[in-house]
């Protein structure tokens, strides 16, 4: 999807990915354009390889990158920049399945060993809560309640396992449930424990989601448990999208990779949940 990136910081969207921009001609306006558009379409842009294609400066980019990161639209490290999610720009879970996958598999390997003695749980929509899904221990009976169908038609077979699946509108992107069949269901329900992803995670904004209906659904869900654990790679944190559901010290734990520093950690760590990081 190719996505205008304007001086002030304003994003339109478009139908296919921006052009390479001639570089005799270019201008910063037209190389943020390009670079947030291929973040977009392939899920990073990398500094080396982008400057080799717009034929300027490893610097040239850095600092167009550092001008769509002020604006909140990319997060950059180690030579990379990654998109952030909005309103206006949500990826896919087929775009997912690859990005972080061996911390995400060590995220949720630590997440199940939390559950304890919880009978009833609900899993989030996303990758990642595919993840845990399937590293739930098969000895103990378990009631999963989800918004996300990949869980569901993965854990209905499971004889250990009784899914209730939320019901609603079925969002194509991520392949969930929301509106308000599935938050009044889970008005009715007492849940232990509830683990939760999010599109960014801020100690100022709180957790936060692009589509409303979708943050509905989550806040709903949080409401409804008793116990709250995040789960999330390290690039979830210090971003914010479009609408909030949660609070940080709404949750026991965090639980993200180690590309989390640990001074970031401890300041998370104030605000109420213990921070793990594997």
């Amino acid at each position: 999807m190719a996505v205008e990136a304007k001086v002030d910081g304003s994003v339109t969207a478009g139908t296919s990915e921006a052009p390479v921009p001639d570089a005799d001609s270019t201008t910063g306006h037209e190389r943020r354009r390009y670079l947030l558009a291929r973040a977009r379409a392939v899920g990073r842009v990398g500094v080396t390889g982008a400057a080799e294609e717009l034929r300027v400066s490893v610097e040239t980019v850095r600092r167009d990158l550092k001008v769509l990161e002020a604006h909140g639209l990319v997060r950059r490290e180690y030579g990379v920049a990654y998109p952030v999610e909005s309103a206006g720009f949500e990826s896919d879970l087929a775009s997912r399945e690859s990005e972080w996958l061996p911390e995400k598999r060590r995220i949720a390997a630590e997440a199940v060993l939390h559950i304890d003695d919880a009978e009833t749980i609900f899993i989030d929509e996303g990758y990642l809560p595919q993840l845990v899904a399937r590293q739930l221990p098969t000895v103990s009976a378990l009631t999963i309640v989800t918004a996300s169908l990949p869980v569901a038609s993965m854990l209905a077979v499971r004889p250990s396992c009784s899914v209730v699946v939320l019901g609603g509108r079925v969002r194509g992107r991520t392949l969930a449930t929301v509106d308000h069949w599935a938050t009044s269901m889970l008005s009715d329900f007492v849940i232990d424990l509830a683990f939760m992803g999010a599109n960014g995670i801020s100690r100022t904004h709180g957790l936060t989601t692009p589509d409303p209906a979708v943050a509905a659904v989550k806040s709903a869900a949080l409401r409804a448990s008793r116990r709250r654990i995040f789960i999330g790679a390290h690039l979830k944190f210090s971003a914010v999208s479009f609408a909030r559901f949660a609070e940080v010290s709404d949750f026991e734990a965090l639980i993200t990779d180690t590309g989390l520093s640990l001074s970031e950690a401890h300041r998370y760590t104030d605000l109420g949940p213990a921070v793990i990081r594997v």
